[in-house]
């Protein structure tokens, strides 16, 4: 994957977990309605960053993006949460991110 397409990948989990995670903190954590309004510019944010990834197919786009958002958010579980991330959830990016570079590598 170009390094391009890998950071607006990386940029694109960042905007749609913290969409959700605005979305979560209102419902779950008592957290004020104006947090929606950041959430849903966050998530228009990712929905553009996905745009500009270069494929012919916008399925196959998301598709591999699927791997980087499972990454990302094990990463925003360690950081922003403070809940390591144990075996199983590692065992599990590992085959998610390998789905992500079978979808990338195939020869078209």
């Amino acid at each position: 994957m170009p390094i391009a397409a890998f950071a607006i990948y990386a940029l694109a989990a960042l905007a749609e977990i913290a969409g959700c995670f605005a979305f979560w903190a209102w419902l779950k954590l008592d957290k004020p309605m104006w947090w929606l309004l950041p959430g849903m510019a966050s998530l228009a944010l990712f929905a553009w960053l996905l745009s500009l990834i270069d494929t012919t197919a916008a399925g196959r786009a998301y598709a591999a993006y699927g791997g980087i958002y499972i990454a990302a958010s094990l990463a925003w579980l360690w950081i922003v949460e403070g809940v390591r991330p144990d075996r199983w959830d590692m065992s599990g990016v590992a085959l998610a991110i390998a789905g992500t570079a079978i979808i990338l590598a195939g020869p078209r």
